[in-house]
């Protein structure tokens, strides 16, 4: 066989990395040179009708279930592809970048399934991009145990069978790589990763008796829905290995998305696996949609937004009924709680609160849910093993009782809270505190004994916006304005510099990330995504 000739890609303005040659191979980079030429035309269509979409919900303030697909929502006959033996019972997913220290932890940590994320929990450094696809590399190949130079702590993997199984979540549409250009010109972010994970290790999996499985993080429609399936038909003939190889969970973790659930599942369904409950970046959405809707749609502080609320109910419910009714599995929403080292209360009564989270979600029909951290991996399974036993889902609980009207999805009104002060405070400090680590390269990031990452600041600087522009008053008499953020701010970044010191505190991005959470929390001209102004802040 002939070498591959040269990939028409160009890496700019990017200093090399170890190993990088055994990633950025000709072949994987002719690969996604492929990928971009065939499908980003279209992506770049689909990203011009998110924008017409959401004028229109300017406009009008609603949405309802397509007209259009009804006949496809009524048609009883048609299932989505069984689950593969390696996804059929995912009842406890562990989420988390994929470093070398967090791959061998998450594949070691009783999980069912490691989200290995390139997306949310991945602030995407070139390091981080091309060194975290080497890490899943040498994972298969068992070669990436190592010992911590710092603490001189080894890392081992456990036996073959005792490793979760690897879904890969590469970035939305809306990211472009900017260190790989084709003519010039960036190649979204989503066929990078994609396009790396595929090629190195499609084979690979399947000799191991797995797959490339994959999470599909921000869809909006079933239209980009189907954009990733004709990717995955494409992909597969060109590696030569079956059709329906690639099983796709799609996070429902936007409000355009939640009526469109099964056509979504209906264009994936020869690669379909699932459908995710993604709560935080579900409220963003939310806000961001109906952000100028009126006062009925302003959210309260964030942690007031329980899966118990009316339209949250209504939400988790329809997914789980969705699933169900075409044969994938519904994966509940996230524990992000991280265990204090020091306080064994914050722990006790964080654990109470996991626990009826995991009861509510496997008593509702879900068939497993997300945690952030390999301790809460027993208290969400023992929640599922409760319910499930020794089947590895509950698919045969169709949830028929379930009927969600249009309105019920978007009825925020039916919450009984309000935006506090405290709410306001919290948002700045959240706000401020992730978007510093992410310069810096880290995209999940403890604060407040909470797993924070893109989706959780993403609420942040939405909900300081909406309040703003909707002028809430607060239940201390103060009125949200742009001066009561930037005072708000101001004093976070004073209580930064005397927690940690002004040594570590020049020695961070804080006057940055304090910028630019105020730049993206009071333009008018409000960003579609945090992390698109914060990329070109990204220095690596």
């Amino acid at each position: 066989m002939s070498a591959p000739a040269p990939s028409p890609l160009a890496i700019v303005e990017a200093e090399p990395l170890p190993r990088q040659d055994e990633v950025l191979t000709d072949a994987a980079l002719a690969f996604v040179a492929e990928l971009h030429r065939r499908f980003t035309p279209r992506r770049d269509e689909l990203l011009t009708r998110r924008a017409e979409r959401r004028a229109e919900i300017a406009r009008t303030s609603t949405l309802d279930f397509l007209p259009e697909t009804a006949q496809l929502r009524e048609d009883d006959s048609w299932k989505v592809a069984p689950a593969p033996a390696a996804l059929n019972d995912r009842r406890v997913e562990i989420t988390g970048p994929t470093d070398r220290k967090m791959t061998i932890n998450a594949l070691n940590s009783g999980a069912k399934v490691w989200l290995a994320d390139f997306e949310d929990a991945s602030a995407p450094t070139w390091e981080n991009v091309v060194l975290g696809q080497l890490n899943l590399i040498d994972a298969y190949e068992r070669r990436i145990d190592f010992t911590d130079p710092r603490t001189q702590k080894s890392y081992a993997l456990k036996p073959a069978s005792e490793l979760a199984t690897v879904v890969m979540r590469p970035r939305g549409w809306h990211l472009e790589e900017r260190h790989l250009r084709f003519d010039g010109r960036p190649v979204p972010g989503a066929l990078v990763d994609f396009g790396l994970y595929f090629f190195h290790n499609a084979q690979r999996l399947i000799d191991l008796g797995k797959g490339p499985y994959f999470y599909l993080p921000k869809t909006e429609s079933h239209l980009e829905a189907r954009l990733w399936n004709d990717i995955f038909v494409f992909a597969q003939d060109y590696v030569g290995i079956p059709q329906g190889t690639v099983r796709a969970t799609v996070l429902i973790e936007t409000i355009t998305a939640a009526y469109e659930m099964e056509e979504i599942l209906y264009e994936l369904r020869d690669h379909a696996s699932g459908l995710n409950a993604g709560r935080w970046d579900y409220l963003f959405s939310i806000v961001k949609n109906f952000r100028d809707g009126g006062s009925k749609f302003v959210l309260p502080d964030r942690n007031a937004v329980t899966m118990t609320a009316p339209f949250m109910r209504a939400y988790t419910e329809l997914l789980v009924r969705t699933c169900h009714k075409r044969g994938a599995h519904a994966i509940g929403g996230m524990a992000a709680f991280i265990p204090s080292r020091k306080d064994a209360e914050v722990n006790k009564v964080a654990f109470e609160k996991v626990k009826a989270d995991k009861d509510r979600e496997a008593g509702d029909g879900f068939d497993g849910s997300w945690v952030a951290h390999p301790d809460l991996v027993p208290i969400a399974m023992a929640s599922f093993d409760a319910v499930l036993g020794d089947k590895p889902h509950q698919k045969d609980r169709l949830r028929e009782d379930v009927s969600v009207a249009p309105g019920d999805l978007i009825a925020i009104d039916s919450l009984d809270a309000r935006p506090t002060y405290d709410g306001l405070r919290n948002a700045v400090q959240v706000g401020i505190r992730y978007i510093e680590a992410w310069l810096r390269g880290l995209g999940a990031v403890a604060i407040f004994n909470l797993m924070e990452d893109a989706a959780t600041a993403e609420i942040s600087r939405s909900q300081i916006w909406q309040w703003i522009n909707a002028g809430v008053v607060f239940e201390n008499g103060e009125r949200a304005t742009a001066d009561l953020a930037r005072q708000v701010a101001a004093e976070e970044l004073a209580a930064v510099r005397a927690e940690i010191g002004e040594e570590a505190f020049a020695a961070g991005t804080w006057q940055q990330a304090h910028d630019l959470l105020l730049k993206v929390s009071l333009d008018a001209d409000y960003a579609d995504f945090l992390t698109l102004p914060a990329y070109e802040q990204l220095v690596r």
